[in-house]
């Protein structure tokens, strides 16, 4: 019996991942003609069609999406069996690329000093960090990325987790607001002005504002923006407040320094939310590759250096 090309296995996980001989073939370096001989070859061994098309677009068949998982995890499994064991690594020449998607608070509070920890012990290692404009698994499950730092929700049964720390929405306004002067800023005095979100989705309501319909006050959400960055410049050219996660504030100048440099006023939410855990997620995959565990071993070191859980 002829042993199969397992190379066609490495092909094949990339096709179900992409579900397009085009996104394949640029994963993989390859042309797109070379790319659908090596469809046609992984349909002539496994007896699938694979890939088929619909309209425009290519799906998978109903094999294939069984197998897809299967496939990842085979691929996987077999490249850790060929990496180096525990006792070969040195931090000092490992090089490496380690991704991490995370959101732009958190390269904010946590970047430099991650940046700086990381290559103080392995000069050779590059961290890159992706944006994260929505919550979704594929990319930890696709091997896209390395790490996932946030919120964790709905991530599946696989995904790995390490509470970094706990946080807590607060309230931002420019200096020199009026609720500055307030020594007890209350619901109605926070229901009062306009405020300035952030979402990336159609949904802009939020636990704050169940928490002031409980109290028989809506506020007025006057400006919708993408990010926190975005939401504090906002606060600061205007009498919007904006509703912005604590630890977020760690890198403003002034709130945790001099009030003189200040130009922004944080103060506590004047209704009850629920705190927030922000995690570092990891497939299983990665779980003993010594590499990696140290990264997220320092990644954890550096958060509750300036967050103590």
């Amino acid at each position: 019996m002829t042993d199969p090309d397992l190379n066609l296995l490495i092909a094949l996980d990339v096709l179900l991942a992409e579900g397009s001989v085009a996104g394949a073939a640029r994963r993989l370096g390859l042309s797109t003609s070379a790319m659908s001989r090596t469809l046609g070859r992984l349909r002539a061994t496994t007896g699938d069609a694979l890939l088929v098309r619909a309209g425009r677009n290519m799906v998978l068949t109903p094999f294939a999406a069984e197998i897809r998982a299967r496939t990842q995890n085979a691929v996987h499994e077999a490249r850790a069996i060929l990496r180096p064991p525990a006792s070969a690594l040195d931090l000092s020449t490992l090089d490496r690329t380690f991704t991490l998607r995370t959101n732009e608070g958190f390269i904010e509070v946590f970047g430099a000093e991650l940046i700086a920890a990381a290559a103080a012990i392995a000069p050779l290692v590059q961290l890159r960090f992706t944006p994260k404009p929505e919550k979704n698994t594929r990319y930890l499950r696709e091997g896209l990325i390395d790490l996932e730092v946030g919120v964790s929700g709905d991530m599946g049964p696989e995904i790995r987790l390490q509470a970094l720390y706990r946080d807590r929405f607060v309230a931002v306004v420019r200096k020199g607001h009026p609720l500055e002067q307030k020594a007890c800023v209350r619901a109605a005095d926070y229901a009062a002005f306009g405020h300035v979100v952030v979402s990336r989705h159609e949904r802009v309501t939020g636990p704050v504002d169940d928490a002031l319909a409980a109290l028989g006050l809506v506020r007025h959400i006057a400006a919708v923006v993408p990010s926190f960055p975005a939401a504090i410049a906002v606060a600061q050219a205007s009498a919007l407040i904006a509703l912005v996660p604590g630890t977020f504030l760690l890198r403003q100048p002034g709130l945790h320094g001099n009030p003189g440099d200040a130009r922004l006023f944080a103060f506590a939410l004047p209704v009850n939310t629920r705190e927030i855990t922000v995690s570092l997620m990891w497939h299983p995959r990665s779980e003993a590759d010594p590499a990696h565990r140290w990264l997220r071993q320092l990644v954890l070191s550096v958060c509750r250096q300036k967050v103590p859980y």
